[in-house]
């Protein structure tokens, strides 16, 4: 395509926008508000997925060592459980270190004052890098030498992983929905352009102009418009994030609430509206051309 057709075709794509001001700037804001709630549900999830991840990695087994082991033996076993393949981490947790935890949870600390450590056995805190692996790593960790017992809760395992699939099942429904409102918004306000110029497009094509040179001033337009959209969307999201994130921690005392920092995820919220951006201004464009091409 000569330079000439390139610069022709980009200025009469601007001048589609401007020409339809009120339109272009309402479609605009419209894609901003399909964009943002996209974006702040996706970040709501992703910190909701963190929070999950963490909240897994406090659902610890106990691996509980043979009582005629003594504390070195013990330890032993340590190197053994860190050789299987899904544990993050063994904690060793000795008699005496067990029995002062657990008199310290007690409300009458006086009435376990004689309790002995020999009541309890040395143990291991073991943490999992993927705890639906759960059930076939407490089976290995139990076939080793000197491992009495084994204490993993399956079921708090299992109700993470289906608050997971849930979540993300949601997350692609509603921002699919989102995505195509957004679209449609853009093909619309293309199309209105379009039907303003369909004696001129009629007239191009009886001259011979083909239907590249005819859509591509209407994609450049619905691309500014995908564009510009996702840019102020970006940004608003950003100080949105952040006053979130600053009303959140000035109630929550106790982190019981983790947000992660946006600069974090900035890179990805970018390139992500950008991607988003340019989908729904350039198919949003082509969706509403076909029809007026037919001459």
């Amino acid at each position: 395509m000569k330079k000439n057709n390139i610069g022709y075709l980009l200025r009469e794509g601007v001048r589609g926008i401007f020409l339809h001001g009120f339109m272009s700037f309402a479609a605009i804001w419209v894609t901003v508000a399909c964009l943002i709630i996209m974006g702040t549900f996706g970040l709501v999830l992703f910190n909701l997925n963190e929070m999950i991840v963490e909240l897994e990695q406090e659902n610890e087994m106990l691996v509980y060592i043979d009582d005629t082991y003594s504390e070195a033996e013990a330890k032993s076993v340590g190197s053994q459980i860190n050789l299987i393949a899904n544990v993050h981490s063994a904690q060793f947790i000795s008699r005496e270190e067990a029995l002062a935890s657990f008199v310290e949870e007690q409300q009458d600390v006086d009435l376990f004052a004689g309790l002995e450590a020999s009541t309890f056995r040395d143990r291991f805190v073991v943490t999992l890098e993927d705890n639906s692996k759960m059930r076939q790593t407490e089976q290995d960790i139990r076939a080793i030498e000197g491992v009495a017992d084994v204490t993993a809760h399956y079921e708090i395992a299992e109700g993470f992983q289906t608050v997971q699939q849930i979540l993300n099942i949601a997350s692609f429904i509603i921002i699919a929905v989102l995505l195509v409102v957004s679209m449609l918004i853009i093909s619309n306000t293309v199309k209105l352009a379009m039907y303003d110029r369909k004696d001129e497009i009629a007239i191009m094509k009886m001259v011979g102009a083909t239907n590249g040179f005819i859509r591509w001033p209407f994609v450049v337009e619905g691309f500014i418009l995908g564009i510009v959209a996702s840019a102020l969307a970006f940004f608003l999201e950003w100080g949105l994030y952040n006053l979130l994130e600053t009303q959140v921690a000035a109630v929550d005392s106790l982190n019981l609430i983790t947000i992660v920092p946006f600069i974090e995820v900035v890179e990805i919220v970018a390139i992500g509206y950008a991607v988003v951006g340019f989908i729904v201004g350039v198919i949003g464009s082509l969706l509403s051309i076909r029809r007026f091409l037919q001459v």
